[in-house]
């Protein structure tokens, strides 16, 4: 089971308006998903990156039976929980809480945004999708209220096949998210420059 160990970084928490959970991929570390927020639109904002056990938020693929994923997907789960939590404790509230993830960690950022969906600040899912062996619908509920979500990936993706981000995309929608999906042909798993450019001016844009 994971422990709750966030890394922090930007602005003091008890000082910001506004903070970016960032959740990173498999065999990472929280400090290698903060290195993004140097390219990223969040001046005056608390960055906040839970460390996963072992670097691996769940064990198998994220299209795996979820129970095969069980008991680490769950505290993953718990684990963005208590990260809201820290947060929320710090009087920020919803609207300003916003989400980024890559790979794992964009699955993981989807997952748990759709299981506890409200108005946030914005959501960022670099090549991520909803986990499990299929779309298991009554695990979603709540209300985006146009919730600014970008998800960017490639096609084809050695992790991530495109058709479960096409289908992420419209459950989200169905929820009231305002969601911007972009394709990249054989960009390989990795973050590109537009992407970046994108999430910024649609998700971290602080004039939204």
């Amino acid at each position: 089971m994971h422990t709750l160990n966030i890394v922090t970084g930007g602005k003091e928490l008890s000082k910001a308006s506004r903070a970016l959970i960032m959740l990173h991929g498999r065999g990472a570390t929280a400090n290698d998903i903060l290195s993004l927020a140097g390219y990223l639109n969040v001046t005056d904002t608390a960055l906040l990156a839970p460390q996963a056990t072992n670097h691996t938020w769940y064990p198998y693929s994220f299209m795996a039976p979820v129970q095969e994923n069980e008991p680490w997907l769950s505290s993953a789960i718990d684990i963005v929980q208590q990260t809201v939590k820290t947060v929320s404790d710090a009087d920020i509230s919803a609207g300003n809480i916003y989400f980024l993830g890559f790979s794992q960690g964009a699955c993981l950022t989807l997952e748990y945004i759709a299981r506890h969906a409200q108005r946030y600040g914005g959501a960022v899912a670099f090549t991520g999708g909803l986990i499990g062996d299929a779309l298991y619908t009554q695990n979603y509920k709540g209300d985006f209220r146009q919730t600014p979500v970008f998800i960017g990936t490639s096609d084809p993706d050695v992790h991530v096949p495109v058709e479960r981000v096409h289908a992420t995309t419209q459950l989200l929608k169905q929820m009231n998210a305002d969601v911007t999906e972009k394709v990249y042909p054989n960009m390989g798993h990795t973050i590109n420059a537009d992407e970046i450019n994108l999430a910024n001016r649609l998700v971290f844009d602080p004039q939204q």
